[in-house]
């Protein structure tokens, strides 16, 4: 272990679609993330697992989700790939870079099994043990241990993103106390539904969304290229495709203009809720970036940032107000600004998911690029000297233990309380963020029997009932062009891949 080793803090955002943020094309302001992109490095093809369980497993163990015992949600299925929480056979950051002295902190959501974040490594904890609840509700939201203390709020002062920072600043704090550099696992729950949001920055966004998600889309579309997130040759795909959660109801979203004006307002109104708790979230991030700056530990500190999963699209263009019958109601008139508040759970569809995903196709639970790809934004002036760069090369979850056993130089354990370990399965990220050049790699993908693999620029995506699609990404990389027929024997040998990965990984049995 280096005499010198950096705070880490890696955060987690849930359900932010790829275009979401203001510094990878959105008109969602987000002004301290961009200051993390404007000072660091920023990656336009790096993956997660698909969904909220089996990218927080990978991320905090990585391996591949159903290695870790999480390639679904966290309900027990009694098969090796899917029990629902972190097996014995792998280790957490948390654990490994305990081992290496570092104090190691949760704040926010956990989501990755019956056994907490506090049996998994973390010292501290405060925040959410499930996947997701009210943001204005506080008996939701637990610190751990028990009888560790937190902070009291009453009630009309609480929401969630507020509060997961205020015991995340509380933890930084503490650590400043002791002779140990420190993990924070920053995991917050927003932007995911109930869509819920302070009324002054809905406010905000009030009118920004009444021209509809195919002009933002349109917008969106031309700021990545300004940036530098896409080709300048990238064409606007075809509105995506959606499917109810039982899968009986499928269709493509509908223009905006052939919405009627009363459904029109209520869609605008739930993507500036959404809107609002982003722009709430990066709020949040600039507190803690302020509080480090005021202690001159911002230039020493990897900052990293990233989505579990690509924006949501559950489960049809309108959206719902009540998860377990996913039924929907049309707000007017007075109801329209009572929308994001306390009592109200919305979700804001497939149109905006679709809009969120720009340009990349469909969203999350998919294996295609607008399910598994994040943004990823790695700060820290010490090493990524890149101010501002963009960085195309492929990565993954998986990369994160890699990468923080490398820059630590604590070991990896092929043993931990007794039990053989897995190997990592990631690269580290350090050559990235030292500018090194990229070497080809092969990634694997499943999530509810959607499928892929990528393998250097070509891509082979698969949405459950339909079959395998071919792409080479360097080229199309919204995935419009299916080449399956025109180089069968590249599909055939993609798909080797994809079944030795799978029997390898414990999505076999299922």
């Amino acid at each position: 272990m280096s005499a010198n080793n950096p705070n880490i803090i890696l955060i987690l955002t849930d359900d932010l679609g790829y275009s979401d943020l203001g510094c990878y094309g959105s008109e969602i302001d987000t002004p301290n993330i961009d200051q993390l992109a404007g000072n660091g490095l920023r990656f336009t093809q790096f993956y997660n697992s698909a969904r909220c369980c089996p990218s927080r497993a990978s991320l905090l163990s990585g391996l591949y989700p159903h290695q870790a015992g999480v390639g679904e949600m966290d309900q027990d299925r009694e098969t090796p790939g899917y029990r629902g929480y972190l097996k014995d056979q792998c280790v957490t950051l948390a654990e490994v870079l305990k081992k290496g002295g570092y104090h190691t902190y949760l704040a926010g959501k956990w989501h990755a099994g019956k056994k907490g974040p506090t049996e998994r490594g973390f010292d501290d904890f405060y925040g959410l043990l499930g996947g997701f609840a009210s943001f204005w509700d506080k008996k939701n939201y637990i610190r751990l241990p028990e009888g560790k203390p937190g902070r009291t709020y009453k009630e009309e002062e609480f929401y969630a993103t507020d509060a997961i920072t205020d015991h995340a600043l509380d933890f930084i704090e503490e650590s400043r106390h002791k002779d140990q550099p420190y993990f924070l696992y920053l995991s917050y729950n927003a932007p995911h539904f109930p869509l819920q949001a302070p009324k002054e920055d809905i406010e905000k966004y009030k009118k920004v969304y009444e021209k509809g998600w195919d002009i933002i889309r349109e917008e969106r579309l031309e700021r990545m290229k300004e940036l530098n997130i896409v080709d300048e040759n990238v064409p606007l795909p075809p509105r995506s495709e959606y499917w109810n959660r039982d899968r009986d109801i499928h269709g493509i979203n509908p223009a905006w203009e052939s919405i009627d004006p009363d459904r029109q307002k209520d869609l605008a109104r739930r993507m500036a809720v959404y809107a609002a708790m982003v722009d709430r979230m990066d709020q949040n991030i600039g507190r803690v970036l302020q509080d480090l700056r005021e202690q001159n530990e911002l230039e020493d500190t990897l900052i990293l940032f990233c989505s579990d999963n690509g924006a949501c699209a559950e489960w049809d263009p309108w959206g719902f107000d009540n998860w377990i019958t996913t039924s929907n109601m049309l707000h007017r008139k007075e109801d329209i600004d009572h929308m994001g508040g306390p009592g109200s759970y919305h979700s804001y569809g497939s149109g905006w998911a679709n809009a969120c995903s720009t340009p990349l196709q469909l969203y999350k639970h998919y294996i295609h690029e607008g399910g598994i790809c994040t943004p990823l934004i790695a700060h820290w002036p010490e090493k990524v000297k890149r101010k501002g760069a963009i960085d195309h090369r492929p990565g993954h979850f998986i990369d994160f233990m890699a990468t923080f056993v490398d820059i630590t130089e604590v070991e990896y354990p092929k043993t931990h309380q007794g039990r053989d370990i897995l190997p990592m399965e990631g690269e580290s990220l350090l050559p990235a963020f030292l500018g090194e050049t990229a070497t080809e790699r092969t990634l694997c993908f499943e999530h509810e029997q959607n499928a892929g693999v990528r393998q250097g620029s070509w891509k082979l995506s698969k949405v459950k009932e339909k079959e395998w699609e071919l792409y080479h990404i360097d080229s199309d990389r919204n995935e419009m062009h299916d080449l399956v027929e025109k180089y069968p024997e590249k599909a055939e040998e993609m798909k080797r891949i994809w079944e030795e990965w799978a029997h390898r990984t414990n999505v076999y049995p299922r």
